[in-house]
């Protein structure tokens, strides 16, 4: 499997996460309609406390940093599937124009398949490294891959990727945990455990929605304001309220 062009393709959507009480990573997922707003992916139990107890988040990558307070980002939760995406403005947070896309939920990864991931270990914090496996399994009720491949403390939140069918790199899920084997008392090499991208797929749907609201109400406001402004004029005949009458009017 040839991963390098997968992971420039990637590389610049990747962020790092930190909180007062944890740190991992995440990804750009989505846009609004003016690109204004952009929403991360991530773990959800990589902000779940900071979003509990409302305390400040740090997103950066190599280009640039963005700190934000409660009141400045929404996070939608899924704790079933440990799966968030992080909404605010985005600011002077250098990112690509165009999101990685999704694969889509009709189509999952065949078990044997090569899936890859990156993410900012704690071991380094501030170097972004890449990871890969084989696809071993699938649960279809909870949402997620097992994959034959190491995810560190960090990782978390980072996105897991493929080449599709049609040779186009897809987000197919994100890392969510690494199950150590502890058969013998000790560590040995486990599996890492990858969310599907049910979760972001329904946020992206629920950002498109409150897009067309947003534009509906303004276009209907529009048409109101139009339409009253014919009505004020219609009133006094072919007088326009911007014509005021002449000075020789016996009104």
């Amino acid at each position: 499997m040839l991963w390098e062009p997968a992971i420039h393709q990637v590389r610049p959507h990747v962020v790092r996460i930190q909180t007062p009480n944890a740190q991992g990573t995440g990804f750009l997922t989505l846009y609004n309609h003016d690109s204004s707003w952009c929403g991360i992916a991530t773990a959800a139990h990589v902000v779940a406390y900071a979003d509990m107890w409302q305390l400040p988040i740090k997103i950066e990558n190599d280009d640039s940093t963005r700190f934000l307070n409660a009141g400045e980002r929404v996070i939608f939760l899924d704790h079933a599937t440990d799966s968030a995406v992080v909404l605010f403005v985005k600011g002077d947070l250098q990112l690509p124009q165009t999101p990685i896309a999704l694969s889509p939920m009709g189509d999952p990864v065949s078990i044997g398949s090569e899936a890859g991931w990156l993410g900012y270990p704690n071991t380094y914090a501030e170097t972004l490294c890449f990871f890969a496996g084989t696809v071993s399994a699938r649960d279809v009720s909870q949402r997620f891959y097992l994959i034959d491949g190491v995810a560190i403390h960090g990782v978390s939140g980072g996105p897991v990727f493929h080449w599709s069918n049609s040779g186009e790199v897809q987000i197919v899920g994100v890392m969510v945990a690494y199950h150590a084997n502890l058969a013998t008392g000790s560590p040995l090499p486990g599996l890492s455990r990858a969310q599907d991208v049910s979760h972001f797929h329904g946020v992206i749907e629920r950002i498109k929605s409150i897009d067309e609201a947003t534009a509906k109400k303004k276009e209907f406001e529009e048409q109101s304001r139009a339409q009253a402004g014919t009505a004020i004029t219609s009133v006094g005949g072919s007088l326009s309220p911007k014509e005021p009458p002449s000075a020789d009017s016996t009104d």
